[in-house]
């Protein structure tokens, strides 16, 4: 094995010496919001009606809600007495053209009555409809990310780091997120709100009405909140916000940077009252599987359960499930794996959706927008899709229940879970506890236990410890960290894990690096760790001006970056990367990148890379180049296509990748194709794999849709289907139609089944 010492345990030393000499000065004629002190932002004065909205010349922006004393009709069409109210205008754009105003006018109102937010927007374009970017009908999909789009956060406890991001297009498809200290977005969270958009000779509009119910807020008289909105047009690749955004932010997650919004003011707020939801649920499955030793074949059940929710208080809630159903879920994409560790496949289930950012641990966020981890070797101490769920297979989960809310600064979350006894795996209690402090302006500490009943590998219990804290300073300087201790019966030494992080995220210039320690034995059985006994330097400097001379081109971006994992107890390099990068983002948003890696690994065993083929132990050196262009994800035909040249290992790899690729056949139907080609020559032997997928999706209308995904794998010579139905039928209640399918492509003739399944659901959202 190699022995090469490194000079790297210096790098982040000298990192927060050179973060100390940068500064996040914003470029525009615009304040930095770091200028704002906590204390004088606590007390915005609120326009005098009619007004709606005033804006300092700091650039401090305060919008008045204005009271209905009727319901709005939601219906698209702003025909009401209540639109002579002055609206709100005067977006400021983030990009292109930072702090310039918005190249069209948008004027927005926000109302309330006792039982509903409304938000409104009249949204005005130059330009014909049949030039606007509006194709897609589901929600919360990334295509609709890259529409024309209107919509707004609200900060409801006013902690300018958490807020619920609501917006929608002119086909009135509806977008929802969760975000959590000013970033790990959580997309999947669905209330219940609606939205009806409306056309005008000059634009679009839409109504949006969001029950009091949907939301997580501190009720009574004169409170005040956060707001920001936003409004995109996409064909000039433009994003404009109300309350100024610097580019560092990002154009798309500018409306993370929650510390940025303005006031929104004159809300008297109706109590929690009873706020309880009930939502049962019915299936029926025919199943079949002929590879388990007892094969099965259209066997018929039925199950039943459902969620409860109570509401507290209007900030804190109760979530209870019993006989937790997950027939809705789509299956995990297929993925082509040449390394030498596990995949991550996303959590999508409903119960562990909500409230997720809540439990995430660890975690820290650049002032440019994003979150970051730490690489890819970083442990996640928490992670819900090792509830419930082995080897990919569902553990039926019996019942348990939820807490989270927030008083104040402080957030907390709690949660158990109980899962069934099958085969080998014996009836297990999970448990996880979450606390949470925000301290300074933009920053947090907090601590985790996660407790598994039935470890995984000895017997008796694992538990997990752990502390972890977020500081972020003005707009671009960040650091963060966690330490974290598992306890398994046998496993006494080498158990702890530790990063340690920070990064200067401005627009021109970007600098970053962190240090992460994983014991040998650290083993937290409710998270995930792809890799053990290791420490990892890593460090990434970033340079990215914006031309002002070449009218075609928005932004280049240089960077460099490198890595190095040394084995933990011997001090033996096991990984070395040196990684360069240089991309080029045109005006249409199309991109462009040529990528180039030096890489060294040190192999202690045989690393399968196909299913005939190892490479053996040793130490390898080998380099290679990708060229990637990608369409603008707002075009019709989109997508990324990359080739990868080079060696690897002790041979050479071809590669040829078509990933995110998009059809907008129409506004309503769309084909997503997906393509990875790698032909690798080994001296241990010759093989290639294809991974191809093609999801279709029809939307009926933004409430109902189906959808289909099938997927082909050459290395394990496997074909399958996942389609899917699914109708919002009520606010909130659905009815589900699944099938799955998966076939052998073995020997060349016709794929022949493995395993079968068709389920129908239905649930019923009731409320009190």
């Amino acid at each position: 094995m190699n022995n090469r010492k490194s000079l790297t345990p210096l790098l982040l030393p000298a990192l927060v010496v050179a973060l100390t000499v940068l500064s996040p000065v914003s470029t525009v004629g615009q304040t930095d919001s770091s200028e704002f002190s906590y204390d004088a932002r606590d007390n915005p004065v609120a326009p005098v009606a009619p007004a709606t909205m005033t804006r300092t010349d700091q650039g401090r922006v305060t919008v008045r809600a204005v009271r209905l004393t009727e319901p709005l009709n939601v219906d698209g069409v702003l025909d009401e007495a209540v639109y002579q109210t002055p609206p709100i205008t005067g977006f400021l754009q983030t990009v292109p053209l930072e702090g310039e105003p918005a190249s069209e006018r948008t004027d927005a109102w926000v109302f309330y009555d006792d039982q509903n937010l409304y938000l409104v927007c009249r949204c005005w374009d130059s330009a014909p409809p049949e030039e606007w970017i509006a194709n897609e009908m589901r929600r919360d999909t990334n295509a609709l990310r890259q529409n024309d789009v209107f919509g707004a956060l609200f900060d409801t406890f006013h902690d300018r780091r958490n807020g619920f991001n609501f917006y929608t297009n002119p086909l009135g498809a509806r977008a929802d997120q969760w975000i959590t200290d000013e970033g790990n977005p959580n997309t999947d969270w669905n209330p219940v709100w609606s939205v009806r958009t409306g056309r005008f000779d000059g634009g679009w509009t839409a109504e949006m009405a969001i029950p009091f119910k949907s939301l997580r807020y501190l009720s009574g008289e004169g409170q005040t909140w956060g707001i920001q909105m936003r409004r995109v047009i996409r064909r000039r690749n433009e994003f404009a916000y109300l309350a100024f955004v610097p580019a560092s932010a990002g154009g798309s997650t500018g409306i993370f940077r929650v510390s940025a919004a303005a006031d929104l003011v004159g809300l008297d707020l109706p109590s929690a009252g009873k706020n309880i939801e009930i939502k049962p649920y019915v299936t029926s499955s025919l199943t079949s599987d002929l590879t388990l030793a007892q094969p099965k074949e259209n066997e018929l059940d039925g199950e039943f359960g459902g969620d409860l929710k109570y509401g507290i208080t209007a900030n804190i809630t109760a979530d209870l499930t019993y006989n937790t159903d997950f027939a809705q879920v789509e299956v995990d994409e297929r993925q082509v794996n040449l390394s030498r560790f596990s995949l991550f496949f996303p959590e999508k289930r409903e119960f562990f959706l909500e409230g997720r950012g809540t439990f995430d641990f660890g975690r820290a966020s650049f002032g440019g927008g994003g979150g970051f981890g730490g690489g890819g070797a970083a442990p996640t101490v928490f992670f819900s899709r090792r509830i419930g769920l082995s080897g990919g297979e569902p553990i039926p989960i019996l019942g348990g229940g939820r807490v989270t809310g927030k008083a104040g600064r402080f957030g907390f979350g709690a949660m158990s879970l109980q899962t069934d006894d099958v085969g080998a795996t014996p009836s297990t209690n999970f448990t996880v506890v979450r606390v949470k402090q925000d301290i300074l302006r933009r920053s947090s500490i907090g601590a985790l236990f996660t407790n598994r009943s039935k470890s995984l590998v000895a017997d008796g219990a694992n538990q997990v410890y752990g502390v972890d804290g977020n500081f972020n300073f003005g707009e671009a300087v960040s650091f963060g960290g966690f330490y974290a201790l598992s306890r398994t019966p046998g496993l006494n030494s080498d158990n702890e894990s530790y990063v340690g992080r920070a990064g200067y995220g401005g627009d021109k210039y970007g600098l970053s690096g962190d240090y992460t320690v994983v014991g040998d034995n650290f083993n937290p059985e409710i998270g995930l760790v792809r890799r053990d006994d290791f420490r990892r330097y890593s460090g990434s400097a970033r340079f990215s001006p914006r031309p002002q001379s070449i009218e075609s081109i928005r932004q280049f971006r240089w960077q460099v970056d490198y890595e190095r994992i040394e084995s933990l107890n011997t001090d033996v390099l096991e990984t070395e990367v040196w990684s360069g990068r240089f991309n080029i983002e045109l005006e249409n948003s199309d991109q462009f990148s040529v990528s180039g890696n030096i890489n060294f690994e040190a192999l202690d065993r045989p690393l399968r890379v196909s299913s005939a083929v190892s490479v053996p132990v040793g130490d390898y050196d080998f380099k290679d180049v990708t060229f990637q262009y990608s369409l603008g994800a707002q075009r019709r035909v989109s997508g990324s296509l990359s080739l990868q040249i080079g060696e690897f290992y002790d041979g050479t790899i071809r590669a040829l990748r078509y990933s995110r690729g998009r059809i907008s056949v129409t506004d309503q139907f769309s084909l997503e194709p997906s393509v990875s080609y790698n032909d690798v020559e080994l001296s241990a032997g010759d093989f290639t794999t294809t991974v191809m997928g093609l999801r279709a999706d029809f939307a009926f209308t933004p409430l109902m849709f189906v959808g289909g995904l099938v997927q082909y794998d050459s290395d394990s010579d496997s074909f399958s289907t996942n389609l899917r139905f699914r109708w919002e039928y009520a606010p909130g209640s659905e009815f589900f139609v699944v099938y799955t399918d998966e076939r052998a492509t073995v020997g060349g003739g016709l794929p022949t089944l493995e395993n079968r399944a068709f389920v129908l659901k239905i649930n019923r959202l009731l409320r009190f």
